[in-house]
């Protein structure tokens, strides 16, 4: 059993099931896009939590570079740590050390190399802040942001410049071997919504594809990162022609996801409508992400989920699983557990009064942990 646990997820998916993923000439994104693949042929869903080893609903690492990153929400309610961890970037095209939740880079550094070393899968979010007012990603103040950042714009050096940033970062991220370990990264995000300065309504469809086309040139083209999986994903709350509206492109893009919570409801009734509402709504949008996901050749996922502070007992069997078991996803990641916000979690932690029903979610056949 210990062997089996140091063995990685793509290891063992690729021994079982894909003997492609063992060719050592192809790249490590195509090795970890191969090996997803598998898993979706295999019926498997991984289970994934933002920082889930940065920090905890009562915890935080106290030493960033010498922590040894084994505590988890996750590990400790059910005894395995995710197999998805999400991680966030924000503020690092600053050039600080602490990241828009005030975890050290050096953290996420060790975090996602630790996570790959375990045998799971990293996803990389990035909320940068507004290049043109200096606020936070949340400032949607202008609707001319994103052509200041594209080429002939007064923003465009210092977005090239956090480009760069974000570029040495990655560049940092490999294994004993010194080989860029395989990660998804899932940038502008939400798109269909305008809380953030990429938003529907912050700029025109053309804008928001340059904006895509730029980035992707920069890291894979310049910089020649071979080890990147880009992943789309819109909020749900469009149907499949609101989807593809902006969607960047099958030269671009390897997983088409979206971002999905239930809405956090006053009182037991109307959390309950609103938990068989979301449930409704979340098998419609995968259904119509399959039929996507098989005409363009594009991993599924749901990106990102969960309902914040659970006061709902059955969140993970009856409104989450329903929606989700019969849809091929890669992989489903529930939000962060704020160390320092006791009423902002997504996820589930030792003591919680409905943590048993995660126990039996992470305890399916088809549900990944590791």
């Amino acid at each position: 059993m210990k062997i089996v646990r140091k063995l990685s997820i793509i290891v063992l998916i690729a021994a079982m099931l894909a003997p492609s993923c063992k060719t050592e000439e192809v790249s490590g994104r195509t090795k970890l896009l191969d090996c997803l693949k598998a898993s979706v042929d295999a019926g498997k869903i991984l289970y994934g939590h933002q920082d889930d080893l940065c920090y905890g609903h009562a915890w935080k690492v106290e030493d960033p570079a010498a922590d040894e990153l084994i505590r988890s929400d996750v590990k400790d309610v059910c005894g395995k740590y995710p197999a998805m961890l999400g991680l966030e970037l924000g503020e690092i095209e600053l050039g600080g050390d602490k990241s828009l939740d005030a975890v050290p880079f050096v953290l996420i550094r060790r975090a996602a190399l630790k996570q790959v070393e375990r045998g799971g899968v990293v996803t990389f979010s990035w909320h940068p802040r507004n290049p043109l007012t200096g606020d936070t990603a949340w400032d949607v103040s202008s609707d001319q942001v994103v052509a200041s950042i594209l080429e002939g714009g007064e923003n465009h050096a210092k977005f090239m410049g956090w480009l760069q940033i974000l570029g040495d970062f990655f560049d940092t991220l490999r294994d004993a071997d010194g080989k860029r370990i395989p990660f998804i990264f899932r940038p502008w995000h939400e798109n269909t919504g305008s809380w953030f300065w990429w938003g529907q309504k912050l700029c025109t469809r053309e804008q928001y594809l340059a904006l895509w086309q730029l980035t992707f040139d920069y890291m894979v083209k310049e910089r020649g990162f071979d080890n990147i999986l880009w992943c789309f994903s819109p909020n749900m709350d469009v149907d499949a022609d609101g989807y593809m509206e902006r969607y960047p492109g099958d030269e671009i893009i390897d997983v088409m996801g979206f971002d999905a919570y239930t809405y956090v409801m006053e009182d037991a009734a109307t959390q309950d409508a609103a938990c068989k509402e979301f449930t409704a709504k979340l098998a419609w949008s995968l259904e119509f992400l399959t039929r996507l996901g098989k005409e363009h050749k594009k991993i599924i996922a749901l990106s990102e989920t969960g309902l914040e502070s659970f006061e709902y007992p059955t969140w993970w069997m009856e409104t989450l699983y329903p929606a989700i078991k019969d849809y091929p996803i890669a992989y489903v990641l529930t939000w962060r557990n704020a160390w320092d916000k006791p009423e902002h979690f997504f996820g589930p932690w030792k003591g919680f009064k409905y943590e048993d029903d995660f126990k039996i979610f992470a305890e399916l056949e088809q549900i990944v942990l590791i």
